[in-house]
């Protein structure tokens, strides 16, 4: 992957050519991270350029966003129970320390972490372990990317 979508990934997710979008929901876009040396890591991204932080959206926009938040967590959840011995939560979290505009973390948390890291935020590992390249996302991560894709699908049919 290059990195031209990397610089605006909401910019590149509404044009097109973000190749981590797996769906278009109501408020944003469910992504599947970068990395993945928690598998089934994805990322909500806002549909609405220049937006910071949650409280820039008006009260039904923030909702909807909070909505698609669960409905991704959800198909992380039950993704990577069915995938991956040992899954044993999803951790949410809005942040926006580092990139400025508006996007929610699901990290899917699992029991063979280390000891030390397991209870703790995903943020404490260490840098290297983001950038290993065999956690960069690519086509080993497709099986994956489609189970993602397919059970958002579900999630989102009408009962």
């Amino acid at each position: 992957m290059t990195d031209d979508w990397q610089r605006d990934r909401v910019g590149s997710a509404l044009r097109g050519d973000n190749p981590t979008v797996l769906r278009r929901l109501d408020a944003g876009f469910a992504v599947i991270g970068d990395t993945q040396f928690l598998p089934g890591y994805c990322v909500l991204l806002t549909d609405t350029p220049d937006v910071g932080r949650l409280t820039d959206l008006p009260k039904t926009r923030r909702l909807e966003f909070l909505a698609d938040m669960e409905v991704l967590a959800e198909a992380v959840e039950k993704v990577c129970a069915r995938r991956y011995p040992g899954f044993r939560r999803v951790n949410l979290e809005i942040l926006g320390n580092t990139d400025p505009f508006l996007h929610a973390h699901i990290w899917p948390r699992y029991d063979w972490e280390p000891a030390n890291l397991v209870g703790r935020p995903v943020w404490l590992y260490p840098a290297d372990r983001w950038r290993i390249a065999e956690h960069a996302l690519s086509a080993r991560h497709d099986s994956l990317r489609e189970a993602l894709e397919q059970e958002i699908i579900s999630l989102r049919a009408p009962a």
